[in-house]
């Protein structure tokens, strides 16, 4: 039976399921209208995927037009192998194509499920592993290979590339740090916001339920040991160029404080 694929989230179910799990979660939602599926192959019929450059080594692709969430996915390249970061619902023939002509990928790990698109179809693929934190196990729509469930606070996926589990979206929710690009990868665990200068912390961002400040302060603590002066955000043009490690912690001290009962009123 072929998969479905929602196009409220654009995760890939198996063909004999009727509703999105991920969808009906309170992170996220089913539309008005009710469940709706396409397949990757209608899909390849009206979209495309759009190449960006955003540094030396460093490739955005999102699908146009815009499709489910609408995140990016980012090719690294990489001397030990290349890494998707995220993915996206499409795997279309110039995208196998274009990326084979780069090496292929040695690896790809995704922040969290509602960017789980159609990852055993990318690994499959490119005959690559795809890490996921074994705390989101549960949410991994077609499990066994490629899926590589991992445990613990970090991975290392080769030189200077590693994998930071973070919670706070969801138990499982990763960030990717890359060395050589001086970058934090954030997905929306750490949700770049329009300013560029800030991110924020969220349960749901649909459904705005807030994380509480013990949870913001595990985020912040979780990168902090590492530097970087860049953080790519889940969305097209959601880049703090500058000073990215400065602005996590600025941000995370905005956000609890703005969470907070004013001093006066704690402990009443």
């Amino acid at each position: 039976m072929t998969a479905r694929i929602c196009l409220a989230c654009g995760v890939q179910q198996p063909g004999d399921r009727d509703h999105c799990p991920i969808c009906e979660d309170e992170r996220q939602f089913v539309p008005e209208g009710g469940q709706q599926w396409t397949t990757g192959e209608a899909l390849a019929q009206d979209h495309r995927v759009v190449w960006r450059q955003e540094a030396p080594g460093l490739h955005s692709l999102i699908m146009e037009p815009k499709f489910a969430i609408g995140q990016c996915a980012f090719l690294i390249e990489h001397p030990a192998g290349n890494i998707l970061w995220d993915c996206i619902t499409l795997v279309d023939d110039a995208t196998r194509a274009r990326i084979e002509g780069l090496g292929g990928l040695n690896a790809i790990a995704v922040s969290h499920p509602h960017y789980y698109s159609r990852i055993a179809e990318w690994g499959r693929t490119f005959g690559a592993p795809v890490y996921i934190h074994e705390d989101d196990a549960e949410w991994v729509q077609e499990p066994g290979e490629p899926i590589r469930l991992w445990r613990g606070e970090t991975l290392p996926l080769g030189d200077g590339l590693t994998l930071i589990r973070c919670g706070g979206h969801f138990e499982g929710a990763q960030v990717l740090h890359v060395a050589h690009l001086d970058a934090l990868f954030s997905g929306d665990i750490l949700q770049v916001v329009p300013d560029r200068r800030h991110v924020s912390f969220m349960r749901s961002y649909p459904n705005l339920i807030p994380l509480n400040a013990a949870q913001v302060r595990r985020i912040a603590a979780a990168v902090e040991p590492y530097p970087f002066d860049t953080v790519f955000g889940a969305f097209p043009g959601r880049t703090i160029a500058r000073g990215g490690k400065q602005a996590v912690r600025d941000s995370a001290e905005r956000y609890i404080k703005a969470i907070s009962p004013p001093a006066g009123e704690r402990g009443t």
